[in-house]
């Protein structure tokens, strides 16, 4: 008989480590307070359902109603419910960010989607999730994200595909003061997080006028 492993009948979500477990102090400790402050934290392990379905379908109308919010309809723009917000990805995907456990969810909307074409995927482990926030937040990301970040173009409730720095992000903002999730990859978070705690570096010191 085999000798048994030694993470045997171990519960597998115990087990998670997220893509950033390794940076959490560098992150904590670049944080900075003050008027000019700016913290960087992971939010790991989020359930993450990308959705597909023709957004005029009786299918859309169902899931509509499972999710409890609207299919948003244009680019940039989401919806939330409960814990549930759904994002834009294209005339028809979304992808829909969730508290609750990711295997009912999924399976609830493809009961929603019956028959009809379409597909709800659970995605969790395909990114991370860093949440940027303070008074400095948008000028961290302004040094490479090529998007006009300023209140007039992009608010609380926006979301959008792009990049910062060399890395391919979507760009969430969740609050105005400012508050900012940004999902990678999770191959390319390590890079990106590094990037944001050197741009976030500067702001220890006092403005040069």
């Amino acid at each position: 008989m085999a000798e048994p492993t030694p993470h045997a009948g171990a519960d597998p979500v115990a087990l998670r480590t997220s893509p950033l477990a390794h940076l959490a102090e560098r992150m904590r400790a670049a944080a900075v307070t003050g008027a000019r402050g700016v913290t960087l934290t992971e939010r790991p392990f989020l359930t993450m359902v990308n959705l597909r379905v023709g957004p005029a379908s009786d299918a859309a109308r169902r899931v509509e109603e499972a999710l409890g919010a609207a299919l948003p309809r244009q680019c940039g723009h989401t919806a939330a419910s409960g814990p549930h917000t759904v994002i834009w990805l294209g005339p028809d995907e979304w992808l829909v960010l969730s508290g609750a456990d990711g295997t009912a969810l999924t399976a609830g909307l493809r009961e929603a989607l019956g028959a009809d074409p379409g597909s709800a995927v659970d995605v969790s482990a395909n990114r991370t999730t860093l949440e940027l926030s303070g008074p400095a937040a948008r000028q961290v990301l302004e040094k490479g994200c090529p998007l006009d970040l300023h209140p007039r173009a992009f608010g609380p409730g926006r979301a959008v595909t792009t990049t910062v720095g060399p890395v391919a992000v979507l760009l969430w903002q969740t609050g105005d003061d400012p508050a900012y999730r940004l999902l990678p990859r999770a191959s390319f978070a390590d890079y990106l997080a590094r990037w944001l705690i050197d741009a976030m570096s500067e702001y220890r010191g006092p403005e040069v006028p």
